[in-house]
């Protein structure tokens, strides 16, 4: 359990995902993404708040490590469950459905919805007051999703589309991988000595037990290779010189999932 600079709030839950607590007010909070209800509970506890004060429950797709604290969220909290209408029949009952480009006011907050299919169908992610992205698991550190739904081309648009936010948007992703991400960039660019310090850096950071996240979309631009797709050195350097960001992203996702 970490506190991060925000207000944001991440709690280990299951074997490496992260369920995101973000302020809506001075004493409610939404989570991001509960797959096991636990942990908000304690938290809760632990800071002395009742549980009432979990104002809303925000789902980016229908994986069960993504939805299934939040039967017993609910019944504790009433808090409200949003989701992607388009994925209604494989959530938790939704009491707001959303789709692409809705804004919604939680609370203090605004909060924009953007549709990025690939790794489902109907994968949505969540853009805080303009500069907190919470990813799921579309976008991770210094990776991207599988595909368990959607086509590379989809994956290489959604990615794209979240490439345009402004640099400094903090990503908070729905899994603890970056230090694998980086472990797998060092075999696509073992000569870019940013990357070795990179790993070192994660390496240290991991060792003391310590969150990799959230990153920074700037971050991610420079080192990311699902977000580097169309960079002409390093697509060069990879040895496919001339073929389409979408031909690359696939070959880097197929290299990813035999790592």
């Amino acid at each position: 359990m970490e506190d991060h600079p925000g207000p944001v709030v991440g709690l280990s839950a299951l074997k490496d995902n992260y369920v995101w607590l973000f302020a809506t007010g001075p004493a409610s909070v939404a989570a991001v993404d509960p797959g096991a209800a636990a942990p908000v509970l304690v938290w809760l506890a632990a800071k002395q708040t009742p549980c009432q004060s979990l104002s809303h429950i925000l789902v980016t797709h229908h994986h069960h490590d993504h939805i299934d604290g939040i039967a017993a969220l609910r019944a504790a909290t009433g808090a409200e469950v949003i989701g992607a209408a388009s994925d209604r029949h494989r959530l938790p009952r939704l009491d707001r459905e959303v789709v692409d480009d809705d804004i919604l006011t939680l609370g203090e907050r605004e909060v924009r919805v953007l549709a990025v299919p690939g790794h489902t169908t109907g994968h949505v992610v969540y853009l805080v007051d303009g500069k907190d992205l919470y990813s799921g698991d579309c976008l991770f550190g210094l990776g991207a999703g599988r595909l368990f739904e959607g086509t590379p081309a989809e994956m290489w648009t959604s990615l794209d589309r979240l490439r345009g936010l402004p640099e400094a948007t903090r990503i908070f992703a729905g899994h603890e991988y970056t230090l694998a991400n980086a472990r797998f960039l060092a075999t696509l660019e073992p000569e870019d000595p940013e990357v070795g310090v990179l790993l070192e850096e994660l390496y240290d950071t991991t060792d003391a037990g310590r969150p990799t996240l959230p990153s920074t979309l700037g971050r991610e631009k420079r080192f990311n290779p699902f977000l580097r797709c169309d960079e002409p050195g390093f697509v060069a350097r990879l040895g496919m010189a001339g073929q389409s960001p979408i031909e690359v992203f696939a070959r880097i996702r197929e290299l990813r999932n035999r790592y």
